[in-house]
């Protein structure tokens, strides 16, 4: 026992003498090893396509890069002056970067302690003694003097076993996450933005097309009305049509406050007060669909996500303190010093009678804290070990978004095509209903029902086409949106996927 306790101290001494440090080195885990982000033969190499603006097919290409401002594929300068503003404006994103750079100067402060520290000391001071202080008879009126003293003392902590290395570098690792939250932070804004903005053109589009619906509708009423007064109709024809058309502008209102208030979360993204806000009207025919989109390598993707290398990062601030931990185990070698001079007179102060100077090492090794440093180790270990797993969720979390934007992506075309038919269809039965009404030839009723499938389709259809947009800007989030190319970001970090 005596033996082995000897040549575990003994190679705890030349650990600390070859400048090791205590406790696991981090390693970032290994990116997952799979095909691709949907099963084999589920994603066609393009989509479907539709005979109408934004309804192109887009292509799936793999391992093409995604350049750092991914949202002037929409070509729209109105769209790229408002990301423009709400990155120089957004508070979010200004506090992101204020908590970045509070983590990078409390980095900077811990490796201070790298370094001995050093003090200079000066004090004078005017005393009266009695002499029955020093042991001598009592005579006169005692002694009045002054003394000038100064120092510079010197203190340092040996870090033998590391632990303030693994502090450090668990630091390092926090800024890691505060420069990878910011790029979240980043990402999230411009994608939002983004689908604010596709959001508003959906609403102006439904507006339009139920504003136009509402106009043929009240056409129809006219006619219908003139039909009544011909005695080819009834005053129910003409009540029921009323009736279609307050249901249809009925309709305005709510798309009109959606719009408003969808108008309102864009002067936020902005760092603008809703009254205040005077940014350009989207329509969905100022954008425009991207077309060649990017699928990431699984073995490069873990890079590009800021959310995995901020759990990345978590994880190895985790494992950095599981050094700290076991450092607190050894023992902690201080070495102090001063030098300096004390005299009568300021003058004499640095003669060579008044020098003194004091060396001291200590060496304290902890033996009994009640299990502390002990338990304090595994609840390192555990803090890890959960780090580990939230790690690993936050990876599959991301292949999801992935793989979740490509089958929308899918299906949105599919069903922009079989939308984009329907309102044709719809359309032209509407057009030959009104005109066989109008010659005698069929039913009113005939008339409300193709007006309502008519209304419904060409609804859907703004839908579908925005709903195309919209996710097309996921695919792009999910991606990690090309921060590594931003040059007005990597300039503040060396960080890189």
């Amino acid at each position: 026992m005596i033996q082995r306790a000897k040549r575990r101290l003994a190679g705890m001494f030349v650990c600390a003498l070859a400048g090791c440090a205590a406790g696991p080195d981090f390693k970032p885990p290994p990116a997952p090893e799979g095909p691709g982000f949907v099963p084999a033969g589920q994603l066609a190499e393009h989509t479907a396509s539709a005979p109408m603006p934004g309804g192109d097919a887009q292509h799936f290409v793999e391992g093409l890069d995604i350049p750092g401002q991914w949202w002037a594929l929409f070509q729209s300068p109105e769209l790229n002056r408002l990301i423009e503003q709400a990155l120089k404006n957004n508070p979010t994103l200004q506090a992101a970067q204020a908590s970045l750079r509070q983590a990078n100067e409390n980095v900077a402060a811990q490796r201070g302690t790298l370094y001995p520290s050093v003090s200079a000391n000066y004090q004078a001071e005017r005393a009266r003694s009695s002499a029955a202080e020093f042991g001598l008879p009592q005579q006169g009126s005692g002694y009045l003097y002054t003394l000038n003293s100064a120092s510079v003392n010197v203190s340092y902590t040996l870090d033998a076993f590391g632990g303030v290395r693994r502090e450090i570098e668990a630091m390092q690792a926090q800024a890691d996450y505060a420069r990878f939250a910011l790029e979240a932070s980043y990402l999230t804004l411009t994608a939002n933005v983004v689908t604010a903005a596709i959001a508003e053109g959906s609403l102006r589009a439904q507006i339009a097309a139920t504003e136009d619906i509402a106009r043929a509708q009240q056409m129809q009423l006219d006619i219908t009305r003139l039909r009544v007064n011909a005695g080819g109709a009834s005053r129910a024809d003409v009540l029921q049509q009323q009736a279609t058309l307050q249901a249809t502008l009925a309709t305005l209102p709510p798309l009109r406050t959606q719009l408003a208030q969808q108008r309102n979360l864009l002067s936020t993204y902005v760092g603008s007060l809703p009254a205040d806000y005077a940014g350009a009207e989207f329509h969905l025919d100022s954008l425009s669909l991207p077309t060649d989109l990017p699928v990431s390598l699984p073995s490069k993707f873990v890079e590009q996500r800021p959310d995995v290398r901020q759990y990345s990062a978590l994880l190895h601030q985790a494992t950095a303190q599981i050094g700290v931990a076991t450092a607190n185990l050894m023992p902690q070698l201080t070495l102090t010093g001063s030098y300096g001079g004390a005299a009568v007179k300021f003058a004499d102060m640095f003669s060579p009678s008044s020098i003194v100077w004091r060396l001291a090492a200590s060496v304290t090794q902890p033996i009994f804290k009640g299990g502390q440093l002990v338990h304090e180790r595994r609840a390192a270990v555990a803090a890890a070990q959960e780090a580990a797993a939230n790690y690993k969720a936050t990876v599959l979390v991301a292949f999801r978004n992935v793989s979740d934007s490509l089958y929308a992506l899918q299906g949105d075309a599919d069903a922009l095509a079989a939308e984009t038919t329907a309102e044709r269809s719809a359309a032209g039965s509407l057009e030959l209903v009104q005109a066989q009404y109008k010659a005698g030839g069929t039913s009113f009723l005939q008339v409300l029902t193709a007006q309502q499938i008519y209304q419904s389709a060409a609804v859907a259809l703004v839908k579908a086409r925005a709903q195309r947009y919209a996710d097309t800007a996921a695919l792009f989030q999910a991606l990690g949106g090309g921060w590594w190319n931003r040059a007005d970001i990597a300039a503040n970090s060396t960080a890189s996927p």
